[in-house]
């Protein structure tokens, strides 16, 4: 008896196997020892792959902001070519080229389109050289002078032409009556504030 039962124990055992074995294989949680090294290598970035695609960070600190001299960014910057050709025209560009600091209240060129016409045609005259002068070390204040500065005070400290600019903070910031359209534009030997309107010193009385 205990001979003919070992024969069906065995088949009884092998059996139950194959039942558990067709059972996990298909539960979805089942996976293959085949599909298990698929599934890692495709999960896992080659290293070719993590070479060739750094990260934004290092490829942020591997170009430096840098500024340069105050007629340099004016002119990388576009908008200021009457502004230049003037300051050229006033003997002016080597002072704004040194060490500063200075801060330039920069008028655009479409506030220099706003002059009557003609007006900066003149201005770039020879014999009005001097003139040119006034009217832009007029926009021209010694040191550095940030937006936050202009909050509590009404006028700018002396320009280098002599006079002082209204400072209006009530709405936006007003230099002059020109509204600042770019505060706090940084260069290397001072600070430019972009203005919508060339500022023009009042009239000396004789």
């Amino acid at each position: 008896m205990t001979t003919m039962l070992k024969p069906m124990t065995s088949s009884l055992s092998i059996a139950a196997l194959a039942i558990v074995f067709a059972t996990a294989s298909t539960h979805p949680s089942y996976a293959s020892p085949a599909q298990q090294g698929a599934t890692t290598s495709s999960a896992a970035p080659s290293a070719q792959s993590m070479q060739s695609e750094p990260s934004q960070g290092a490829s942020a600190q591997s170009t430096p902001r840098t500024t340069g001299t105050i007629l340099e960014v004016a002119s990388q910057a576009g908008q200021f070519s009457t502004l230049l050709a003037a300051l050229t025209a006033a003997g002016l560009t080597e002072t704004l080229s040194g060490t500063g600091p200075f801060t330039v209240f920069a008028p655009t060129d479409a506030a220099f389109a706003k002059l009557p016409a003609g007006t900066v045609e003149n201005l770039l005259m020879p014999e009005n050289k001097d003139k040119l002068a006034a009217i832009l070390t007029y926009h021209v204040v010694p040191g550095r002078v940030a937006s936050s500065d202009l909050a509590n005070v009404t006028s700018t400290p002396a320009t280098v032409q002599g006079g002082r600019l209204s400072v209006d903070t009530s709405s936006g910031v007003k230099i002059g009556g020109a509204n600042v359209v770019g505060p706090d534009v940084a260069a290397s030997n001072g600070t430019i504030h972009v203005i919508d309107t060339v500022l023009l010193p009042p009239a000396r009385a004789q």
